[in-house]
């Protein structure tokens, strides 16, 4: 049995016209579609560059684990996506503020663009 999960605390991909769920449930896994630093509230991309977009990133990603029955510490691995892996440095910075110990397993990987002129998106599969 597989389970869509939807919140209003982190955008909505159908708002944006993309046929992407937040995340879907699957035998006690939460596997959350890769999400960038989009205000729920307004729409639009956060101001402030990589650091201020991985943090909204990870906002969206804590709410859409919460309205899935999970938490932070139940992600048990990440990948992130940069446009520019110079900006890793303050990716990893605000990562480790909102990760716990012991960190998940991840991936880090630079890409030529991502959708929406974004400069960081994260995915996460957790556990339930």
């Amino acid at each position: 049995m597989t389970q869509q999960v939807q919140t209003d605390e982190a955008p909505s991909f159908e708002a944006l016209g993309l046929p992407i769920s937040q995340a879907r449930v699957h035998d006690g896994t939460v596997y959350v579609s890769g999400q960038v630093g989009i205000d729920p509230e307004t729409g639009e991309l956060v101001d402030g560059g990589v650091r201020d977009q991985t943090k909204q990133t990870l906002a969206n990603i804590e709410a859409i684990l919460k309205a899935a029955g999970a938490s932070v510490e139940d992600i048990v691995k990440a990948t992130v996506f940069v446009e520019d892996m110079d900006d890793i440095g303050a990716v990893n910075e605000e990562y480790e503020v909102f990760m716990t110990e012991p960190y998940p397993a991840r991936s880090a990987v630079e890409v030529s663009e991502l959708a929406l002129k974004c400069e960081v998106e994260i995915e996460v599969t957790a556990g339930l």
